[in-house]
Formats: structure tokens, sequence, C-alpha cells
């Protein structure tokens, strides 16, 4: 079951049990929307990981705004603390996503209230590479956090979720992972991994009552992306990246990404032959 109530519905707070159970009048989902639309967020309890601050933090202040009660997880609580000691439908639950003995303990803290609606795995770590200054270490740090951080969370909730058959996942991957790109020699291919990871859950989960997007975002102004020594294309701010994501929740997509006046070119810019994309990539980059 992954049922969401139109804008408007009066929903009475279930209990932890029902909760599992529940049924009401839903956002219809059409033929050509991969997911069950999500679009009223009251009482919805969301998962944020690696969400302290950027795309995170802001999706998670937008989801609690809906409506949504909201665990924030990250290694540093940044600015969630002060945020979580103001509003009790927003809770800090600290958290390494690279021990997994430390992952499947604050999962069972978190599903002790109750199951899932949605988890969201919003951590990220980036330092530009090249292979002219190739760095091993640097190259194992993406992975554990970017991807095996992921697998260790998706280990702790899936078997919840298909048990309730119910809830939604959505990885937040990013257009670096759409195609090889100067600078991303240690960043790419941990999204691109997060990408096919999603296509696959969807693919396998589809059927069981359990929702799965990925997130694609271009430029955004975050804490990662402030190190970066070129000036960014269609840069936006988290608030926004925030929002398309909840549009696109709403909409029922499986693949979100913006801002589509720069990912749209990159769609376009992946499907050349190698022949072609090579040389425009060295162009448009001067590296």
């Amino acid at each position: 079951m992954n049922d969401w109530t139109e804008p408007g519905a009066v929903l009475p707070q279930p209990t932890h049990k029902q909760a599992a159970v529940l049924t009401t009048s839903s956002a219809t989902r059409r033929w050509y929307q991969p997911n069950t639309p999500m679009v009223d967020w009251t009482g919805r309890r969301v998962w944020l990981i690696g969400a302290s601050s950027g795309i995170g933090l802001a999706c998670a202040q937008a989801l609690r705004a809906a409506g949504a009660q909201v665990t924030v997880s990250a290694r540093h609580p940044q600015q969630v603390q002060a945020w979580a000691t103001q509003d009790a439908g927003v809770r800090w639950l600290p958290l390494d996503v690279t021990r997994v003995v430390d992952v499947q303990a604050a999962a069972r803290e978190v599903l002790a209230s109750g199951p899932l609606d949605l988890v969201v795995y919003c951590a990220g770590y980036y330092k530009a590479q090249r292979a002219t200054a190739f760095d091993l270490n640097q190259m194992l740090q993406h992975n554990e956090v970017n991807y095996q951080g992921a697998l260790h969370v998706l280990d702790a909730v899936l078997p919840g979720m298909l048990a309730q058959q119910q809830g939604h996942i959505s990885l937040i991957s990013s257009v670096a992972g759409w195609a090889g790109l100067p600078n991303g020699l240690a960043y790419g291919p941990t999204k691109a991994a997060m990408t096919n990871l999603a296509e696959t859950l969807y693919v396998d989960l589809q059927d069981q009552g359990i929702g799965v997007s990925v997130v694609h975002p271009g430029f955004v102004a975050t804490p990662l992306t402030a190190q970066n020594e070129f000036e960014m294309p269609a840069l936006i701010t988290p608030a926004k990246a925030a929002n398309e994501m909840l549009r696109g929740w709403a909409r029922g997509q499986f693949d979100i990404h913006f801002p589509r006046r720069f990912t749209l070119w990159l769609k376009l810019l992946k499907l050349l032959p190698y022949r072609l994309y090579f040389p425009l990539v060295r162009r448009f980059t001067g590296l």
C-alpha cells in the first residue's frame, strides 16, 4: 500500500498500528506515472539521512512546513539541533552512515515510533579529482559515503517496508552520474551507482507497494559546491531544489531532475556518440 491523500483531505491521526494499514482516498496514479503521487504530507513520517545542511536540510524544512513529521540524521547537527528543540515535529538523530551498526541502531529507534512513509538518502561527499592526481583514499571515501552508506540504510529500512507493503525510498544522485565529466573522477561514479541502484530498486519494488525515486540536481548552492572554482551554470538555491523535489513526488515521478534549463541539455548531450560527446565536453568545460 502506498496511498496519499488529496490536498485538503481531513485525516485522523492514526495509531502506530493503524498507520501500517492506513487506507484513504488517494491521489490517483495515472498510467504514465511511475509512482503514486505523494500529495498530502500531514502526519506523514519522513526520515532524511545526511540532511544537516544544503538540499537535505531545505527538503526537511519544506516537508515539515507541509505537515510531515521529520527525523533528520547526519554526523554533525549544524542548524538542525536548534530547530528540533523549537519544533516537536522535528527530531534530530545523529548518525554516521559509514558505520553499519550505527545505522541499524538508528533505524530501530526511528521505526519504534511507527512505519516510515518516506526515506530520503541525502548523504554526500565531494572533492574534485582528476586522473592526473589520482587519490585512492578520496576515491574510497566517496564510495563509502555516497554509495555504501545508502546500502546500509536500505538494509535497515527495506525489511519493514516490505512487511508493511508501503513507503517510498528516494535517493539523491546527481547529474554528474549521467556521464563522465572533468573533476568528477571520484564523485561521478558513485552517483552513477546511485542512479542504477534506484532504477533496479524500482524494478524490484514496483509490485510491492513501495515507491522509488531518484533525484538528479544540477548545481545547487551548498557547502559541497562552494569548493568549485568555476562558474556554475544555472545555479539554484537549496530551497528551490527542495521545492522541485516535492513537486516531483507530487507528480509521481521516478526521475526528478532540475533545473530543467540545464538538465535537459545534459540529457541530450549524453545521447550523443562518444566521438561527439568528448569534444563537446572539452569545449564547454575548457578542460
